[in-house]
């Protein structure tokens, strides 16, 4: 076939994708392809949120000293996890040299709160005064081991590397809200060296158009690298420059038929818009003291989770349709009760006061806020266990995160665990579950944002994943 019988036949695939899916999200995401957001309408009409922001936590938070009271496990501090409970497994390689598994009781206490008297951890106050805004999961479970390809699973739905992140789906699907900013942005905090990496794949498009991969944002005097103009060229010879590019670009399209050249006029066009919004988007020197009061002081600094949260809501306000927040340096296989407590004093007032600063702006109802990390830690210990040390070693088995706003059931906790925390005994949810409710929370079927690359059609879920109703009201 030559080469023009190929763009042919391209042109007449797109046409006829048009025309069959006129009514669904295929021409949803198609008009968004295509530079238009009118169809987006069509799965407006019964999502229940409109905005998502994602609040992973990477390196995987201690469910058994955060969520998942077991206080059973006092009396058995320090003895060996039964054979019984462990039944020949060996999830990790990290602990296989230890002769034992001493389980750990946790040293923190934890209390009922709210109105539905959920049991949190005093290492998170302030997420215990918002708990009748949350729908806490004890269940969730995944099949990763190790941190990349469990943190590629919760964002794009595969271990391996090569999916489009869930931004990028949400993007391709609902289309654009913000003539200024982008559809999906990014955000990273905390971490040190030698803590895991995180890598651009993780907000990544994939084989979706390259316009609907993450934007991300930096703390400090330039929030979006290369958005300002080199020197000695204003705007109007920017805007010069824009408008030579577009028509050599659209010229070179309409020979070749290739999609990637409408999202690169797309995203010339955003970077240009972007230089007038981002600047007031980044600028918090309007926001009231009660402001900084309610997300704690660190919202002052730029690159703080706290910072980074405060943003999210000036995005979400702003039309972003999903707004990721990584927050590193979870992962404690040693010296447990130095770290956790510092870790979770840097995000517990913020995620806590997105919450209620969402809801006091009537934005809440619209935006669902999702707090995860790629899966839970063990009930036993890694390492020599001490009075004042110990860590624990990855645990995909359950593992706790919580859901607010966007048609989430509040006030509820979904799942349980065994005495142990070592396996679901009810309402086990896999990752793919969750994906799946997130999109239905948004208005759309899983199983239909689909998109056609290498012979087969792929989707978020990839071929799994329930709607879990009892997150939704």
């Amino acid at each position: 076939m030559t080469e023009s019988r190929i763009i042919e036949a391209q042109r007449d695939d797109r046409r006829r994708l048009l025309e069959a899916g006129a009514m669904g999200v295929g021409a949803i995401a198609l008009a968004t392809l295509l530079g238009s957001d009118s169809l987006a309408a069509a799965s407006a009409k019964k999502a229940r949120a409109k905005r998502v922001v994602f609040l992973c936590q990477s390196g995987a938070p201690s469910q058994v000293d955060l969520f998942d009271h077991k206080p059973q496990l006092a009396a058995r501090h320090g003895q060996e996890l039964p054979a019984s409970i462990l039944q020949g497994e060996r999830l990790t390689t990290m602990t296989s040299e230890q002769s034992t598994k001493p389980i750990v009781a946790s040293p923190y206490r934890f209390e009922r709160h709210g109105d539905c008297g959920a049991e949190i951890s005093e290492l998170l106050p302030y997420t215990a005064e918002v708990v009748d805004e949350l729908c806490i999961v004890r269940s969730m479970f995944t099949e990763a081991i190790n941190h990349d390809p469990a943190i590629n699973l919760l964002q794009t739905g595969s271990q391996q590397p090569g999916r489009p992140s869930m931004g990028a789906w949400l993007s391709y699907g609902l289309g654009r809200d913000s003539a200024d900013l982008p559809t999906f942005a990014v955000m990273i905090s905390g971490g040190e060296p030698g803590d895991q990496p995180l890598n651009g794949r993780l907000w990544g498009s994939a084989f979706l158009p390259s316009h609907h991969q993450g934007v991300r944002f930096r703390g400090g005097a330039e929030p979006v690298l290369y958005l300002k103009n080199p020197p000695g060229i204003d705007t109007a010879a920017r805007r010069r420059m824009l408008d030579t590019q577009r028509a050599l670009n659209t010229l070179h399209q309409q020979t070749v038929g290739d999609p990637e050249i409408e999202s690169r006029i797309a995203q010339f066009e955003l970077a240009a818009r972007m230089q007038q919004s981002v600047p007031e988007l980044a600028d918090l020197k309007r926001e009231p003291a009660r402001t900084f009061e309610e997300y704690g002081e660190d919202a002052r600094t730029p690159g703080t989770f706290a910072a980074n949260c405060l943003l999210a809501r000036r995005m979400i306000e702003r039309g972003v349709r999903f707004v990721q927040l990584y927050h590193r340096g979870w992962d404690h296989h040693h010296n447990l009760p130095l770290k956790l407590p510092g870790k979770c004093r840097q995000v517990d007032q913020a995620s806590a006061a997105l919450v209620r600063d969402l809801k006091q702006r009537g934005l809440l109802d619209e935006t669902l806020v999702v707090w995860a990390g790629e899966f839970g830690r063990t009930v036993y210990c890694q390492g020599a266990l001490t009075a004042d040390d110990f860590g624990r070693d990855h645990h995909p088995r359950c593992f706790s995160i919580w859901l607010a706003g966007g048609g989430v059931r509040a006030g509820t906790t979904l799942g349980r665990t065994d005495e142990f925390s070592y396996r679901i005994t009810d309402e086990p949810i896999h990752i793919h579950d969750l994906q799946a409710t997130i999109l239905a929370l948004l208005g759309i079927d899983h199983e239909q944002l689909t998109y056609r690359s290498q012979g087969r059609d792929f989707r978020l879920t990839d071929i799994a994943g329930k709607v879990v109703d009892k997150m939704m009201y």
